[in-house]
């Protein structure tokens, strides 16, 4: 493994099926690189992720991105809508509010998470939404989502 890790790449239509094939794509991820403690938890947070994007987004695909190092594995869905940015929003009427749930999930599950901006030299082109697992480290109590994003997911 080099010292930016191993990266793994996925780049998928934005469709009702993608969270599934996102969960296989991280488990195949995960256990080619033997951090299989890692597995639950990372299926959860990029299927929360992509299910975001699959709903809110108006792009035709979107990318995840594992790239593993010796001490954590990062996870970035990156989708190509920069006007629609992905915080938690008010749940609507009747409906869960799948959105704050999920967003709040990924958070408590995760090491670290975030969102980073794509930019095109001068304007934002999308988005990324990204998480940080670790096997020997407990997950804080506090979020720290608004830590900038690690250097191994710069595009």
């Amino acid at each position: 493994m080099s010292a930016l890790g191993e990266t793994y790449l996925l780049s998928a239509p934005v469709a009702p099926g993608t969270a599934r094939l996102a969960r296989e794509f991280v488990t195949a991820s995960l256990v080619a690189a033997d951090r299989r403690l890692l597995i639950e938890n990372a299926r959860i947070c990029v299927s929360d992720a992509v299910a975001n994007v699959v709903r809110h987004a108006r792009v035709p695909e979107l990318v995840v991105q594992v790239t593993v190092h010796p001490e954590r594995v990062l996870v970035a869905v990156r989708d190509d809508d920069p006007g629609r940015p992905p915080w938690p929003r008010p749940p609507h009427e009747g409906t869960g509010g799948g959105d704050v749930k999920g967003l709040a999930l990924l958070r408590r599950l995760a090491h670290a998470s975030g969102v980073r901006w794509v930019w095109d030299e001068l304007r934002p082109v999308g988005k990324q939404v990204w998480f940080e697992l670790r096997e020997d480290v407990p997950v804080p109590a506090a979020s720290n989502s608004g830590n900038p994003h690690p250097a191994a997911l710069r595009a």
